[in-house]
């Protein structure tokens, strides 16, 4: 099976903070929980952010209690709007900008990561034949989303978010169900399920459909994921020591990093493994 996205389309889905406003550190809220140590508004920029966009403490945003920034990603979405989109024009300098590029910025990080999953998806039916039927389906789709993502702020603001999702979501789906299908022995659907804390330790899921699940704090150590559907499972604290997610669908670095592992945890090769797992 191919090994996910091609490295040129994986480049421009995966953040570059150099080439970012600190988009993500001003546009974005949070509130103080065990993600945050304190709140802050949307539109309001982050306390750690330099005056060169920078966070002043990337080094040691888990230890200063900043969890969810370490687990959070844009795809890419904050270096698009930030240099295409606005050309280079930054809300500091020209603050008449801001509120503009802020909401670009949210429609834009959704636009990137259907641009991941569909990428993902477009380079598996090359070498899975029951799949093929939806390679234009995918290419469409896909020059779809990038049409919009190529627009300006009125554009993307104008963007029908809601029924897009709908409409990839669908083509994921179908996907998925022909990718798996392939799989001998596939467990049930697990679609949303509620698995918080499962006692999953050493399970067979190969093929198995988890899109959606809740999967916080389960024990997965040494569980069987290939070729799972992980798309939108919370991974929040799973413990994936020495799982093997190695061909695993949909999965996305925003999951590894809010995950548990070790070394002897096999990823996907076109993710990277977290700094904060542990050796095996």
């Amino acid at each position: 099976m191919p090994d996910g996205p091609p490295p040129e389309a994986r480049r421009e889905l995966s953040a570059d903070c150099g080439e970012c406003f600190g988009l993500c550190c001003v546009a974005l809220p949070f509130t103080a929980s065990a993600d945050f140590p304190v709140s802050k508004a949307a539109g309001k920029a982050c306390g750690n952010l330099t005056d060169a966009f920078r966070c002043g403490i990337h080094d040691r945003l888990r230890g200063e209690g900043y969890t969810g920034c370490t687990v959070y990603d844009c795809f890419g979405a904050g270096q698009r709007v930030s240099q295409v989109t606005f050309g280079g024009r930054d809300w500091r300098r020209e603050p008449g900008t801001a509120r503009a590029m802020f909401d670009a910025f949210a429609v834009m990080r959704q636009l990137h990561e259907l641009l991941w999953y569909l990428t993902e998806a477009a380079a598996l039916p090359a070498a899975l034949p029951a799949a093929r039927p939806l390679r234009a389906d995918l290419r469409r789709a896909l020059a779809d989303v990038e049409r919009l993502a190529d627009g300006d702020a009125a554009a993307l603001a104008g963007a029908d978010v809601p029924a897009l999702r709908a409409r990839v979501g669908d083509l994921l789906s179908r996907t998925s169900e022909r990718v798996r299908a392939a799989v001998p022995g596939r467990t049930k659907d697990h679609r949303g399920a509620d698995l918080m804390g499962a006692r999953l330790r050493g399970a067979a899921l190969r093929g198995a459909r988890l899109r959606g699940a809740l999967l916080i704090a389960a024990d997965l150590r040494k569980a069987d994921l290939r070729t799972a559907d992980l798309l939108g499972a919370d991974l929040r604290d799973t413990d994936l020591r020495g799982a093997d997610l190695t061909d695993a669908l949909f999965v996305t670095q925003p999951q590894l990093n809010a995950a548990k592992g070790d070394t002897a945890t096999r990823i996907p090769p076109h993710l990277t493994r977290p700094p904060h797992w542990l050796p095996a």
